[in-house]
């Protein structure tokens, strides 16, 4: 069953996201608190445990959730395979449509700088929020 890992929001941009229990999604704009929400096409970021497994291989000390600036670290996914489009149920009410596979890095990536590359924009996806609710750890993925 796809789940959710963790939740992760952060205040300023350019910073790391710090995971929460859960998180209230609003509709048309992502987390409540999170610096990347508003009214665009990646109001949420999503990213898969086994991604960030496979990039901590390339490191000996460990990478955490919310590095890679994803908003939800999924489990038992694989995001970057799913069409643009593609609606996924979070939690009991959530639901996200997928708008971008990937995104470029800016320049002074800090995982980049880390890792000596970054997976999010291979591997990372964004997307908009349909429908808005709360989303907690351990919440079920459903793809409608």
């Amino acid at each position: 069953m796809p789940k959710v890992v963790a939740i992760n929001i952060s205040q300023k941009k350019k910073t790391p996201k710090k995971s929460i229990p859960q998180g209230t999604l609003l509709e048309d704009f992502g987390f409540e608190g999170d610096a990347h929400a508003g009214k665009w096409h990646r109001q949420v970021s999503l990213l898969a445990k086994e991604s960030i497994e496979r990039a901590q291989g390339m490191r000996t000390d460990g990478l955490c959730h919310g590095m890679f600036a994803e908003n939800i670290t999924t489990e038992g996914i694989v995001l970057h395979t799913l069409p643009v489009g593609t609606k996924l149920k979070i939690g009991s009410t959530a639901v996200v449509e997928i708008t971008q596979i990937g995104k470029e890095c800016h320049d002074g990536c800090a995982i980049k700088e880390l890792v000596g590359q970054c997976i999010m924009p291979r591997e990372g996806i964004f997307g908009i929020v349909l429908t808005g609710g709360t989303v907690k750890v351990n919440d079920e993925i459903v793809v409608l």
